[in-house]
């Protein structure tokens, strides 16, 4: 009977620490800024891409964690997307920034704009491949630059 109860009480705490850490990892991904890239893929259905996002010198900045990501190699084939961002979308046109000044360029900017969160992620996430994306756009309502 006691070894039934600690076999309950250990299955019932690997349960709370399993939600807990869903948990946590549910608001660092969710909790701040997410915006929805809407690129298209090589046969051309749409393909949406969640992710986060940061500023700089003019332009918008998104990561893709490493080569192989869907989005990129539609990117990479068809440099044009839809950027939903604060509920408006944007036509933007894609430039993938050169590695190592890349990869430097967006982990600081993504540390910078989600502190904690990025350092959570850090722990479920391999970002050491990972690319800059830099977004050029016009905002549909009257070509101000993204931001």
């Amino acid at each position: 009977m006691l070894a039934t109860r600690r076999v309950g009480l250990g299955i019932g705490i690997a349960a709370a620490l399993a939600l807990a850490f869903g948990a946590v990892t549910f608001v660092a991904l969710e909790g701040r800024e997410v915006v929805v890239l809407h690129t298209r893929t090589a046969d051309g259905p749409p393909h949406a891409t969640r992710t986060w996002i940061a500023d700089a010198d003019g332009a918008a900045w998104v990561e893709a964690a490493n080569p192989e990501r869907p989005f990129l190699h539609d990117l990479t084939r068809e440099p044009t997307l839809t950027l939903d961002r604060h509920g408006r979308p944007r036509q933007c046109r894609a430039t993938i920034a050169p590695n190592p000044e890349g990869h430097d360029r967006i982990r600081d900017l993504l540390a910078t704009k989600y502190g904690w969160a990025d350092c959570w992620i850090a722990l479920v996430a391999d970002t050491e491949r990972s690319l800059a994306v830099r977004l050029e756009c016009n905002d549909t309502a009257g070509g101000a630059q993204a931001g």
